[in-house]
């Protein structure tokens, strides 16, 4: 989710990460060299979320699980996009660490019976955790298998029960450029704000993350709360969420909006549809060598494709 556009205001090139990432050696040797890690985490689980899920050896996999080897914690928690704290992958981790997750609201707005500011520990109160292992996919051609902590966002949406002409949700980040720093900066239009359709909100892939590694979310990843969407790329995810809003027009989303030629509504992962600066038909799984061959909807077809079925997915991208 990193661009290049002329008129972007105040982001320098320097600032951007380049295709050739994975090439540069500094950065491999990083990824490959690091092991899993038990790593400190600064947030406390939500009381809803009571029970931590088995062990990796230990567990059982679900329906939506893929059985492809998990990215270690220290990769999945120290190379990142997250632009409010930095526009390097290793700026979040370095530079979220005071960053205060609690205590935490939501604010619910717009085409829904119950609209309200919520603490967060009431709005999530009463739902069972789920352990996802989500392969999560990144336009800048790298991916990760990551282990979500959260339960269906279908759940909050019948929870919070919308009206029949709410179309799309949209979900905006927190504005505080005391804390993010870089909301001091024109980097994107503030505050980063995502949208999904409510077909795609309601599909049982799509979840609310509160942690992963049976650990609560490090400020990094997102803490307390963010979204995942692990058929789209991974900059659909809105982090620290702090409004959620209902809506019968497609909201304005932070990258279609910075750059809307590179990066579009739906964003869904298609290895057919290329980025205009590099191809989407090979990824590189962090912390491995050789790339590997993109799938159609990062893998998720099966579950998601009927959603777009007649719809001219190079058009809509």
């Amino acid at each position: 989710m990193l661009i290049r556009r002329p008129h972007l205001r105040g982001i320098p090139s320097s600032e951007i990460t380049p295709e050739g990432l994975y090439h540069n050696r500094r950065e491999f040797l990083k990824t490959v060299a690091v092991g899993l890690a038990a790593a400190a985490v600064t947030t406390i689980l939500p009381a809803s979320a009571l029970a931590a899920p088995a062990p990796e050896a230990a567990r059982l996999r679900g329906k939506y699980d893929t059985d492809e080897k998990l990215t270690p914690y220290e990769n999945v928690t120290t190379y990142n996009n997250y632009y409010e704290f930095g526009v390097d992958k290793e700026d979040p981790s370095n530079n979220a660490k005071n960053f205060k997750p609690r205590p935490w609201t939501v604010s619910v707005e717009g085409l829904v019976k119950k609209p309200a500011v919520y603490a967060l520990d009431d709005l999530i109160k009463g739902f069972t955790m789920e352990d996802r292992i989500y392969r999560m996919r990144c336009v800048e051609a790298w991916s990760m298998v990551i282990p979500w902590l959260g339960f269906p966002l279908a759940a909050l949406i019948k929870r919070l029960d919308p009206l029949p002409s709410a179309k799309f949700v949209e979900f905006k980040t927190l504005y505080d450029p005391n804390q993010m720093f870089e909301q001091k900066r024109p980097l994107l239009e503030w505050p980063y704000t995502e949208g999904l359709r409510m077909d795609e909100t309601v599909n049982p892939l799509t979840l609310m993350a509160v942690g992963l590694y049976g650990k609560s979310l490090p400020n990094q990843n997102g803490a307390p709360f963010r979204l995942v969407v692990p058929w789209k790329y991974g900059f659909k995810g809105a982090k620290s969420v702090v409004k959620i809003r209902f809506t019968d027009k497609q909201p304005r989303t932070a990258w279609s909006v910075a750059n809307p030629s590179e990066y579009g509504f739906y964003s869904n992962v298609n290895p057919e549809v290329d980025h205009p600066r590099w191809t989407q038909s090979r990824e590189r799984r962090l912390g491995e060598f050789f790339p590997r061959k993109t799938l159609m909807f990062n893998g998720y077809g099966d579950y998601v494709a009927s959603m777009y079925s007649g719809m001219d997915l190079k058009k809509y991208f």
